[in-house]
């Protein structure tokens, strides 16, 4: 009976896993539309995108520490409470601004669900087989959610406004609320770590000031501005890390990065969210704004990107039984390469089976990462730290989805400018200007931005091919751990 609760409490943790990550992603196929009635230009789409997962990234670690205080159930809790509130003012957002500031709220009550689940997931299940099942599941729901969010946004997007992305996590939540004081158990960590504001505020800023330089830096007329936000960034950051060195009980505990596996792995989910996040963005619009299709028809063929996380992440466990966990990494990439390089290839008359086939081939590929990488972080470091290891994966799995869409963003809307002339600034905006244009102006503006923003999705796929080219070599180059002692779950004080 216990055993049946344990399996009914994972249903219920799935779906704040799934919202989490579904939410990181379901505004890219919604964005044109958005974009459009709300008047948002380049930047501020991008501000849109990626203020949700650029919170959940930089908060992550310290509602894990929380959690541990206060108990993981209720953080749980208060989190879902919150996350269904604020969907309600995204829906209904009336400026660009409104929505970005609700994005970032949804952002601090998205990273108070993310290391609640994983934690609870431990101590539910003390079969150490069952605990890999129910982790295994519990990562399938977290990456193939990514990949499955604008698949969800062009259901709803068919049939209703594009607020109606926000509230579909709603009644999710609901559930979460009124099942998860029965299904749950509350658990607390008798060795919970103190909370660091200080240290909290200054890496919030200087992830901010960075990722602000490096969108301005691509738009605006005059640098000095971005420029500064750079600097002023990185020196907020040094002053972290130093401060994070120096402490006894720090929020990110730096000195983890002295394990080359540990390293390894987390540069290859930072560098991999990138490349996935930075894919999606672009291979979403371009299914709507270049090859026309409906949002309900952009939603069926991204699908194969879902699908694609979720088969390599479900087939991974069963790839170790037949080679070592870095080969099957390391493959898993360069089979993401392959996709990469697809997707740089599309054009013309064979664009779409080259694209589908493409984010298909890219996301199957980062399945044996994605599923085997927690434990290598894990097996890197000694059993007392294994907890501050786990976190520090899911923060590299937020930051690098949310670096993904502001690095690659911006790198597609450079090019997209080069290529059209100053026609237009975004793929958006000469969309829409060109209902306002006579029939032979509206099609020649047309014309020029499709093949524009044609031209940053080439260019977007080769970056991502050399970035999964890259994280291969280095995977295999890595030291594999030492330790092959399971590791020890951390002690808890079950709260009746």
């Amino acid at each position: 009976m216990r055993a049946n609760r344990a399996w009914l409490g994972l249903a219920v943790l799935c779906l704040p896993t799934l919202l989490v990550a579904i939410d990181t992603t379901a505004l890219l196929l919604a964005l044109p539309r958005l974009s459009a009635e709300l008047g948002a230009g380049s930047v501020q789409q991008l501000w849109i995108s990626d203020s949700y997962g650029l919170m959940v990234a930089g908060l992550v670690i310290t509602m894990g520490t929380l959690g541990d205080r206060i108990g993981r159930r209720r953080l749980l809790l208060i989190g879902a409470a919150a996350f269904a509130v604020l969907s309600v003012p995204a829906a209904f957002a009336v400026s660009p601004l409104m929505l970005i500031v609700v994005r970032a709220l949804l952002g601090v009550a998205g990273a108070t669900l993310a290391p609640s689940t994983l934690a609870l997931i431990t101590t539910m299940f003390r079969d150490e087989r069952q605990r890999g099942q129910a982790i295994a599941i519990w990562a399938t729901c977290q990456f193939a959610g990514g990949a499955l969010g604008p698949v969800l946004a062009g259901l709803l997007l068919q049939h209703f406004w594009w607020g109606s992305v926000f509230l579909a996590a709603v009644p999710a939540m609901a559930v979460l609320l009124l099942a998860g004081p029965v299904l749950l158990p509350e658990f607390r960590s008798d060795r919970a770590g103190r909370l660091d504001p200080v240290g909290v505020g200054q890496s919030l800023l200087a992830v901010l000031l960075v990722f602000y330089g490096v969108k301005q830096l691509a738009v605006a007329s005059a640098p000095t501005v971005p420029a500064l936000a750079l600097v002023l960034g990185a020196a907020l950051g040094a002053l972290f890390v130093r401060r994070q060195l120096r402490l006894e009980t720090p929020l990110l505990d730096l000195r983890l990065f002295r394990g080359r596996p540990f390293t390894a792995v987390i540069v290859a989910l930072v560098f991999a969210g990138i490349a996935m996040a930075g894919t999606g963005l672009l291979v979403t619009q371009y299914l709507q704004g270049v090859l026309g299709h409906s949002p309900l028809a952009s939603a069926v063929l991204f699908a194969p990107m879902g699908l694609g996380v979720a088969v390599g992440t479900m087939t991974a466990p069963q790839l170790v039984r037949r080679m070592k966990q870095t080969t099957a990494i390391a493959g898993g990439l360069a089979v993401s390469a392959l996709g990469g390089l697809l997707l740089a290839g599309a054009d013309g008359a064979g664009a779409l089976p080259l694209v589908m086939t493409g984010i298909a081939v890219l996301a199957l590929g980062t399945g044996p990462l994605f599923a085997l990488g927690t434990g290598l972080v894990v097996g890197s470091v000694p059993p007392e730290r294994a907890g501050s290891a786990a976190a520090m994966s899911e923060t590299g799995n937020y930051f690098g989805g949310s670096l993904g869409f502001a690095l690659l963003g911006v790198l597609a809307a450079v090019v997209y400018r080069h290529r059209a002339h100053g026609t237009s600034d975004s793929l958006a905006g000469a969309l829409a200007a060109a209902h306002r244009l006579p029939a032979g102006q509206g099609a020649a503006l047309l014309h020029t931005a499709r093949a524009a923003f044609t031209a940053g999705l080439h260019v977007t796929g080769l970056v991502a091919a050399l970035i999964f080219a890259g994280l291969a070599v280095l995977v295999l180059t890595m030291r594999p751990a030492t330790r092959s002692t399971p590791v020890a779950l951390p002690e808890y004080q079950e709260v009746r």
